[in-house]
């Protein structure tokens, strides 16, 4: 570890000394309404909007919101420790680059420059030497980090050369450990609860999840995703992998105080079914039980779930009443059969749910 020190010290981007998303705020208020992001924007804007999460969830989430915002950002979680991203982590000590690569590419436009990107940036090597599984848009960021010595920058640049329709930003300029407490994780010891290591390994456990933490336990956010957070209209959060992909963001302190403390209005879009391992047997008040566990002072507006998903409204209704939510049911999943969200149906969803909920936006 002591060689990859430097590296990780010239990387990081960390927020100021004694700045908190409170502060953050507070020193916005001098400054003009269309400047903080404010509700004064000139009429036909469209909603600045930030969505939180990692992997094929929040892809999914991205290729719809990026049909109805040309003003998207996303947040995304880098815990991961499997796979291409897993080894270069290892290797080289930078962050894991696959669910920004997996945003990127989720944010390419449907043209062909677009699409074309999108498969380059997703394509994996196939081989018996050291390149087999790596990712070549992991291979990309890590090479403009290490040319440029700085994750926004770099992932900036990533997003301008593809033609992005929005912006990906990492959650933490730190690589970060996710640990979980799972009761059962060892079959023969089905009463244990046992501390489960690395993001890769909670996912697939085939024990009890009873809550998950970050190490280090109070990782630095990266500033640009805490403004983008304060500065936004709406926050998506979900759908994902929970307890991997969607919960680590509300344990950054930093992200969960501009969480609390925006005055954009924020989403929660549930899975279309359990995760296997991660979320066996979960039903959708579940999902929302342990969330409000996690960050308990954390209020929504809107849970969004698909309607052939919810076994009980009623009951979800009031799941979602404690968290100061509203239910929004639609269908929202491909017509295949598979529960996988469809882009079209579930960009529909949002953009009713952003012209219908609270304040109508200026932008309409």
């Amino acid at each position: 570890m002591s060689g990859r020190t430097p590296r990780l010290s010239r990387l990081r981007r960390v927020v100021p000394e004694g700045r908190s998303a409170r502060q953050a705020i507070a020193a916005r208020a001098g400054r003009p309404a269309e400047a903080r992001g404010g509700r004064a924007r000139r009429r036909g804007a469209q909603p600045k909007v930030v969505a939180l999460g990692g992997g094929m969830g929040l892809s999914a989430s991205l290729a719809a919101l990026r049909r109805i915002t040309g003003d998207l950002t996303a947040v995304v979680t880098v815990a991961d420790d499997g796979g291409s991203s897993g080894r270069l982590r290892d290797e080289l000590g930078v962050l894991p680059p696959g669910d920004l690569r997996k945003a990127l590419a989720a944010l390419c436009g449907d043209d062909d420059w677009g699409q074309t990107w999108a498969r380059v940036i997703q394509h994996r090597f196939t081989s018996q030497g050291d390149l087999h599984d790596h990712a070549v848009g992991n291979l990309l960021i890590v090479a403009l980090w290490e040319q440029l010595g700085d994750h926004v920058q770099a992932l900036d640049l990533v997003g301008k050369l593809l033609g992005a329709h929005g912006r990906v930003l990492p959650m933490s300029a730190v690589p970060l450990e996710l640990q979980a407490l799972v009761k059962g994780h060892d079959p023969e010891r089905p009463e244990a609860v046992d501390t489960v290591r690395g993001q890769a390994t909670v996912a697939l456990t085939s024990g009890e999840v009873q809550s998950v933490h970050l190490v280090p336990l109070d990782p630095p956010a990266v500033p640009e995703a805490v403004d983008a957070v304060l500065d936004a209209d709406w926050v998506v959060l979900g759908p994902g992998s929970w307890f991997s992909s969607v919960i680590p963001h509300l344990l950054v302190p930093e992200l969960l105080d501009a969480l609390t403390e925006t005055r954009a209005r924020r989403v929660l879009s549930l899975n279309l079914a359990p995760q296997p391992g991660e979320t066996e047997g979960f039903s959708p008040q579940r999902h929302l039980e342990v969330l409000g566990r996690h960050a308990p002072k954390l209020a929504l507006d809107v849970v969004l779930a698909d309607e052939a998903a919810v076994p009980d409204r009623e009951v979800l209704t009031e799941a979602a009443k404690r968290l100061g939510a509203a239910v929004e049911l639609a269908p929202v999943a491909r017509r295949d059969g598979t529960p996988r969200h469809d882009p079209e149906l579930l960009a529909a969803a949002y953009d009713r749910i952003f012209r219908m909920h609270g304040r109508i936006g200026p932008w309409r």
